[in-house]
């Protein structure tokens, strides 16, 4: 059983100043993509990509999670000056080989910066293959995070909210969800215990420019280490790094790396 994505890598130089402003570089991209994805496909294709509506998905979600996530946390808070060159990735979770031309279509008219090349890594996660023995891990949060309704993230929550977007992800775009046992893994998961939490709440907010409403972004940043046997969890936290967890993911939140520490 395995978890498949694309990831995009985007080369651009900067036509003039460009400032992303801290926290909001991802949600500062996809609202250029989406602005150029309406420009330039049609309204089928932009509706399958940007705004998604299912009332038949995985618990009659209405509201299911994009396609996509955007990873540019290096570029938070730089302007980037006429002519420097930068990047960022987009993770695509719809892998069909129709959905990625749109991407590469919308930034090459994007006007802020020039387009020069793209580089395509297509990833293939196996769910029932841990690959090593762990007691230990180390989660760092990299950008805000949001596990509504708790505030720290203890293990068992932070697994079901991973596990339960990788199974809808799969539903949704890829070959199914996840055939496990959910109960059982996620008593299990109940088993990890957390050992050190370093979190701070960073808070911000966007503006949508197509409906004029505000809203908050914020979440904890930081790191957490867990102990436990951990080995069986290791690949969802694999897949969990490219798909990010917890509310608003398509803003760029949500963002997790891990080591093990065993």
């Amino acid at each position: 059983m395995t978890f498949e994505l694309t990831r995009l890598r985007f080369h651009l130089r900067a036509a003039g100043s460009l400032f992303f402003p801290p926290g909001k570089a991802g949600n500062v991209l996809r609202g250029a993509f989406g602005m150029k994805l309406r420009e330039t496909a049609d309204a089928p294709d932009y509706h399958r990509i940007f705004e998604p509506r299912t009332i038949d998905g995985p618990s009659g979600l209405a509201d299911p999670p994009r396609p996509f996530v955007f990873r540019a946390a290096h570029l938070n808070g730089r302007t980037i000056p006429p002519g420097e060159a930068f990047h960022f990735d987009a993770h695509l979770f719809d892998t069909r080989a129709e959905t990625r031309p749109h991407f590469v279509t919308a930034f090459a008219s994007w006007g802020r910066a020039e387009l020069l090349h793209v580089d395509q890594h297509d990833v293939a996660i196996d769910l029932d293959q841990p690959g090593e023995r762990a007691t230990g891990v180390r989660i760092t949060f990299v950008t805000p995070t949001e596990l509504k309704p708790v505030t720290r993230p203890e293990f068992a929550v932070l697994f079901a909210r991973l596990r339960d977007r990788i199974s809808t992800l799969r539903a949704l775009y890829g070959p199914g969800p996840l055939d496990i046992g959910f109960r059982a893994l996620g008593e299990r998961a109940a088993q990890v215990r957390m050992t050190r939490c370093e979190l701070s709440w960073q808070e911000t907010e966007r503006r949508s420019s197509r409906t004029g409403q505000t809203y908050r972004i914020g979440g904890f940043t930081g790191f957490a280490e867990y102990a436990g046997e951990l080995s069986e969890f290791l690949p969802y936290l694999r897949a969990g790094q490219w798909t990010g967890v917890g509310r608003q993911t398509v803003w760029g939140k949500g963002e997790i790396c891990f080591q093990v520490c065993s």
